[in-house]
């Protein structure tokens, strides 16, 4: 048998339990430089299988990613919040600066009735003031054009813009009407050329009810904004004094105080009649009547133009003579054309005195030039209870 032969035989009856000896425990055995696997007379040792000495690091490990992942939600979620309050906020100031442009011109709209109803005006007055309201109402355009909207409501702002665009063309138009008519003796072609200036007034008030306060609410709620509003801007309290039969009485009117005459024809005032509602019964001056006491209880009197000339300005006073103090309503018709009849309201009571005789005291206040007062006011005796359960 060869060396060869002995160290194959050596080989293959080397002893299991001494291949499993711990290195330092081979006999001969040494480790090599670089910190490799011993090695012995037999060759190089394979690498042995170590178990983990704990799960603890991992644990460690798997807490810091599980709390760096709820740092970043958390961070993500304050971040979202802040934006939605920024947006918010955003929506808030404009819709308040643009609702002051809102509330300005519609005193504008109160003031240009208060010029057209102003007994006695002139032409000239009546130009002068004409111009002055044409002057506030460019103003409130400018002053819109410089509102920054936010991205989403850039439609609802033009519109809103449109909407007193109109409002400056209507007022231009009532002013160039009446100096271009104020050689003409047509009192109804006059009248019919104004109402079509009154016309873009009125016009104005539905393109910013729809196109801006319509159109900006839908987009506030597909954005997700809530609990703020679009705010109202009516430029033409009552359409009546644009008609082209009101224009035409306002027309006559002028040109009669701007010749220093007076309009053919009787003036007047009437009290037609006065009605509780909601019940509709109709006061009478000489039998009681009984009312019964609601939060929704008001006075409905009907006053007529008796006269031949349209009346501006009509006063009207209901006033029931409760102790200690009288309750007192003043109420007034801006417009009212010959033989026709309107009616003012009078509701929002305190306290009424139930359970006393009293009355119901209404007066109309005779127009300018009226004669005939005797039927400008009535007394209604009246007895006020609880209404019944």
């Amino acid at each position: 048998m060869t060396v060869h032969d002995d160290d194959i035989l050596d080989f293959d009856f080397v002893d299991d339990e001494t291949r499993e000896l711990p290195a330092q425990t081979r006999p001969g055995g040494t480790r090599p430089p670089g910190g490799g696997p011993p090695s012995g007379p037999r060759g190089p040792r394979r690498p042995q299988f170590r178990a983990p000495q704990g799960i603890t690091p991992l644990l460690r490990l798997a807490g810091f990613v599980g709390f760096a992942i709820l740092v970043v939600v958390l961070f993500a979620v304050w971040v979202q919040g802040c934006a939605g309050d920024d947006t918010q906020t955003t929506y808030e100031n404009y819709m308040a600066d643009i609702g002051a442009v809102g509330l300005d011109s519609q005193k504008i709209g109160n003031d240009l009735a208060t010029v057209l109803t102003t007994p006695g005006l002139t032409q000239t007055e009546l130009e002068t003031r004409l111009g002055g309201l044409i002057q506030q109402q460019q103003l409130d355009v400018t002053r819109a054009q410089d509102i920054d909207a936010p991205g989403p409501l850039t439609p609802a702002n033009a519109s809103a813009i449109e909407a007193l665009n109109f409002r400056v063309s209507g007022l231009q138009g009532l002013l160039d009407t009446f100096r271009a008519t104020k050689s003409t003796d047509d009192a109804t072609v006059a009248g019919e050329q104004l109402a079509a200036q009154g016309q873009r007034l009125e016009a104005s008030d539905v393109v910013w009810k729809d196109e801006f306060q319509g159109v900006a609410t839908e987009t506030m709620a597909s954005e997700g904004v809530q609990d703020v509003k679009a705010p109202p801007s009516v430029f033409v309290q009552s359409s009546d004094l644009y008609t082209a039969r009101s224009m035409s009485a306002i027309w006559q009117r002028v040109h009669g105080a701007s010749t220093g005459g007076t309009s053919p024809g009787a003036h007047g005032s009437a009290l037609a009649y006065t009605k509780v509602q909601p019940a509709n019964i109709q006061l009478s001056t000489t039998n009681e009547t009984k009312i019964d006491i609601s939060t929704d209880l008001s006075f409905e009197v009907g006053v007529q133009n008796s006269g031949e000339n349209q009346e501006v300005g009509v006063k009207v006073t209901l006033t029931i003579p409760a102790q200690p103090t009288p309750i007192v309503k003043n109420g007034t018709i801006d417009v009212i054309d010959p033989g026709e009849t309107k009616i003012v309201t009078f509701a929002d009571f305190p306290d009424f005195p139930f359970g006393e005789n009293t009355t119901v005291q209404v007066s109309v206040k005779p127009v300018q030039g009226e004669t005939n007062t005797g039927n400008n006011s009535a007394e209604y005796p009246v007895v006020f209870s609880l209404e019944p359960s």
